[in-house]
């Protein structure tokens, strides 16, 4: 989950020539994701300044260009008192825009923003020239641009990936670091001031015993409820069969204007490799794929449409012979846990097997506890009437049922399902899938006659650990291996030496 937080921002002397900032710096303050203020400070005008500011403790002149929390601004490059920034000020997939100093009210559009991709990074080199990374179609493309107009040079050929880059404007030489779905990381060298600029294997890291050259990756955009098209990335054997055969596995987050791009993970090569596995990623509304809009299409009283979306990304790879719903498992962490909860209540004959990582499962409350407060910005808040309608019917606590009453006598039940959790979680706290874990329980099993219910409703409980990030290499071994042991189990997948 995403925190409101605050930051402050400030550049002390030595970071100015590192920073190309030159006799100029700025501060910025952070205080919601997507927006901040920028002020700037010339010193050099104040001989002694920082240190006199230091020892009487006399607050440094800043003046305020941005002075409303209403966008984001990140810096870019200056010369002299002409600052270029990139900013989602009424263009929510971001653009570039210029401004001098001297004419603070006036500024111009240096690289508008486009109409469909999303500008993720811009990072001044060679002297005068830009390179800008697009999220285009949830890929990263790079480009090669000129500073000064943003007229596109080149484009540089990369696979579907994700890539970082490391440059500075006084050097010509830059590094591209790439990662896929099937490698693990190249990075490639750059050197901008050839005629045509081309990439060079600096670099690669490879994983021993995984060929990726037996895989490929797919990209599908599935028709969601309402019409739109959701993009998903479908990771499989290249001699995969259409027969409904193989085990799946589909994850998602949809939330909070984050994105998720193609990345490697050695505990997926496994599941490729040895389980026969298809892996597919759903770029489910919600997250920031196609900028501020995506965003909100997943928000508040639009929160279905992830669940839709999620949905109606695993009908697609049900009926086009991928997988069966006894072989399908769905997997989603934090919000995403939240998606997985809503999405067995809402479609329990559809999945086979269900892993929900630290989930926000009741979502009545869940502003009452730690920082749950900070998440009112993408749910609302059940203290609101308006609000509590809309929560209530998606509440993945609230919405357990007992899906053969509802099935015009079909035989229907939850599929298996792991909720996962930790002892310290201090952002999404244990007792929200521990909640759900007995509602589940006590509504499925408890019968006067014999239960239905068969699959299997568990939880792990990791001791000693917080909310996914930052656990040691054990311990990510450890929980990798029950939860996909687990989902072996149930989709009845057969290891593949």
């Amino acid at each position: 989950m995403h925190n409101i937080y605050t930051i402050s921002i400030t550049t002390k002397p030595p970071l100015l020539e590192l920073l190309g900032f030159g006799a100029w710096t700025y501060s910025g303050t952070l205080v919601a994701a997507g927006v901040n203020k920028l002020y700037y400070l010339d010193i050099s005008s104040l001989q002694n300044a920082l240190q006199n500011a230091r020892d009487t403790k006399i607050l440094l002149p800043f003046t305020k260009l941005v002075d409303a929390l209403d966008a984001l601004y990140q810096y870019v490059a200056n010369d002299g008192t002409t600052f270029t920034f990139q900013t989602n000020k009424n263009a929510p997939r971001c653009k570039l825009v210029r401004v001098d100093l001297n004419k603070p009210d006036d500024w111009t559009d240096v690289l508008p923003e486009s109409e469909n991709d999303v500008l993720v990074f811009s990072q001044a080199v060679n002297e005068n020239q830009l390179i800008t990374c697009y999220l285009s179609d949830v890929k990263h493309v790079v480009h090669i641009r000129d500073l000064q107009t943003g007229s596109l040079l080149h484009r540089l050929p990369l696979d579907i990936g994700t890539v970082r880059i490391n440059a500075r404007r006084k050097d010509a030489m830059a590094f591209i670091s790439f990662t896929s779905f099937l490698t693990f990381n190249i990075t490639y060298q750059c050197d901008l001031a050839a005629q045509v600029p081309d990439l060079k294997i600096f670099r690669e890291i490879s994983v021993p015993d995984f060929d990726r050259s037996e895989f490929k990756t797919d990209q599908v955009f599935v028709t969601s409820k309402d019409g739109t098209k959701v993009p998903m990335f479908i990771v499989s054997k290249k001699d995969v069969k259409l027969d409904k055969s193989n085990p799946c596995l589909l994850y998602a987050y949809g939330g909070f204007n984050s994105s998720l791009t193609p990345h490697f993970s050695v505990i997926r090569s496994i599941l490729l490799k040895h389980l026969g596995a298809v892996f597919c990623l759903a770029n489910i509304r919600g997250g920031g794929e196609y900028g501020e809009e995506w965003h909100k299409a997943g928000t508040f009283e639009r929160k279905q449409n992830c669940f839709d979306d999620f949905i109606a990304c695993a009908e697609f790879l049900v009926s086009n012979g991928y997988t069966q719903p006894s072989k399908l498992c769905i997997e989603g962490a934090s919000n995403g846990g939240l998606l997985i909860g809503a999405c067995i209540n809402q479609r329990p004959d559809l999945f086979g097997c269900a892993l929900a990582h630290v989930g926000v499962m009741d979502m009545l409350r869940f502003h009452k506890f730690t920082i749950g407060h900070a998440w009112t910005s993408d749910f609302g808040c059940s203290d609101n009437e308006e609000d509590f309608h809309w929560l209530i019917k998606y509440s993945p606590l609230h919405n357990v049922r007992r899906p053969w009453e509802h099935s015009n006598g079909q035989y229907i039940q939850y599929p298996a399902t792991m909720l996962l959790t930790a002892d310290h979680d201090n952002r999404v706290v244990p007792l929200h899938s521990l909640k759900l874990l007995a509602t589940m329980q006590y509504t499925l099993c408890t019968s006067l006659t014999r239960s239905p219910q068969v699959n299997p409703i568990v939880v792990r409980i990791e001791s000693n650990a917080g909310h996914c990030c930052g656990r040691p290499i054990q311990k990510e071994i450890d929980a990798a291996a029950d939860r996909y042991s687990f989902m072996a189990k149930m989709v009845d997948a057969s290891w593949i030496d």
